[in-house]
């Protein structure tokens, strides 16, 4: 038999939330009822949003029961996206009303490391002031929850952005990268460097304004000892450059290059330098396979663009361009005579919405695991993921036996476009001339 004390507690009703949130008082929701015309909740919460005094996400939660949708001295307004390590929020500063981004460590993996990681993060951030990189507000803790408060930026990021609208041309691609380009130099003069250089982690706003985000994987090059993922491969694997698979420890801002320029290659021809495959195969084919042209996806590509690229992509780092200041120098012809990005309809990129957008961080019982945004072609690259996937068959950070490497970069696979067109005339003129020599024999039969 269930006695009173082991029932469950009865979660609150819609409008007992609403009240109880503080979002909403007793005299606005009956207007709301009234407005309605009813007090079935769902009539009663649209009421309310079309009213602008919750918003759906908010009416959404008050539904289920929950009533906290604070973090400190913010209100959370929308949920953003969720990362590796950890839920992005939108969120207003209670007393301030500024709009910002809330990147919260989920309580069920505060483990020690990831709570050193996302204070690491957070001081690492903190003291970053471009306007090409996202910047850091504030940071707190709301009983066990570990957050980071960063400037709201409206807009998508560029992989949606490409998901969505299909490749960019030159000018919008190049006016993107390029500002990213100036916003690592800026951290690349302080000593720091990415190491997760992605479409995903490059936000854009609708007027084309580009700024680099996520920081949680960077790293300082005069201390990477001091780093508790030195010496273990960490990023995406579509964007690895070779020197970072073989030996970690010697990731420098070159790396971030090679990897700016598998983003602008994924920019302009809507794939990603080597699809397909898992994270093992695609650090092989980055060491030792040169991409497909880029003119093969997107044939009214400049050469000179393409040599950027090339460029940018060069196996070996000594060849790389070297400096992101001189990306940002190479792109600005095709930079300078681009228009404002168009967004399209954001809506329908926003992967997130497929799923149920998780509850607010501070009731773990009613907490549901988000399923892992899709990547595009590839995987996130955990912490140990690509060390067990590489290093395991390497011995002090060589590569195994038979990957031979190979610089070749990008453009020189134009040759090939000759004998492919020669090809595409040859074999219809032949299939022609032997149907009609068939023809012939059969009317003479």
């Amino acid at each position: 038999m269930t006695t009173a004390i082991d029932a469950a507690p009865t979660p609150p009703t819609f409008e007992e939330a609403a009240i109880r949130s503080g979002l909403v008082s007793v005299s606005k929701f009956a207007r709301a009822v009234e407005i309605a015309g009813t007090r079935e909740p769902e009539a009663v919460a649209e009421a309310l949003v079309r009213s602008g005094i919750v918003t759906q996400y908010q009416a959404n939660q008050l539904r289920d029961g929950r009533t906290k949708l604070t973090l400190g001295p913010y209100l959370i307004t929308d949920f953003i996206g969720q990362g590796g390590m950890g839920r992005v929020f939108k969120a207003v500063h209670q007393v301030m009303g500024r709009e910002c981004a809330v990147k919260v460590l989920p309580r069920e993996k505060s483990t020690h490391e990831s709570r050193d990681s996302f204070r690491r993060e957070i001081r690492v951030q903190a003291g970053l002031d471009s306007p090409y990189v996202v910047r850091a507000f504030d940071a707190g803790q709301d009983g066990k929850v570990h957050y980071l408060v960063t400037e709201y930026v409206p807009g998508t990021d560029l992989r949606r952005l490409v998901r969505s609208q299909g490749p960019l041309s030159m000018g919008e691609a190049a006016l993107i990268i390029s500002q990213v380009a100036m916003g690592l130099q800026y951290a690349h003069d302080l000593g720091l460097i990415h190491r997760d250089i992605k479409p995903g982690n490059i936000l854009v706003t609708p007027d084309g304004h580009a700024k680099l985000s996520d920081i949680g994987l960077a790293a300082w090059s005069m201390g990477l000892q001091d780093d508790p993922r030195a010496g273990k491969i960490v990023g995406t694997a579509d964007y690895l450059s070779p020197e970072q698979i073989r030996d970690p420890m010697s990731v420098g801002p070159l790396s971030d290059i090679y990897a700016l320029g598998c983003t602008l290659y994924y920019t302009v021809t809507g794939k990603v330098p080597f699809p397909g495959g898992d994270s093992r195969s695609k650090c092989r084919r980055h060491c030792e396979e040169t991409p497909w042209h880029p003119r093969n996806l997107t044939p009214d590509l400049s050469e000179d663009f393409v040599d950027t690229i090339a460029d940018m992509m060069e196996k070996d780092p000594a060849r790389r361009i070297p400096s992101a200041a001189e990306v940002a120098e190479r792109l600005e012809p095709w930079a300078s005579a681009a228009s404002a990005i168009n967004h399209g309809s954001l809506a329908s990129s926003d992967d997130h919405r497929q799923w149920t957008p998780p509850p607010p961080p501070h009731e773990p019982s009613q907490i549901r695991e988000l399923p892992e945004t899709p990547q595009l072609s590839g995987s996130a690259v955990s912490i140990g993921e690509l060390d067990s996937a590489v290093h395991s068959q390497t011995s002090g950070g060589s590569l195994p036996l038979g990957f031979e490497l190979e610089s070749t970069p990008v453009r020189r696979r134009s040759h090939i476009m000759p004998i492919a067109i020669s090809l595409a005339i040859a074999i219809p003129i032949s299939l022609l001339a032997g149907a009609i020599i068939g023809f012939l024999l059969h009317d003479r039969i």
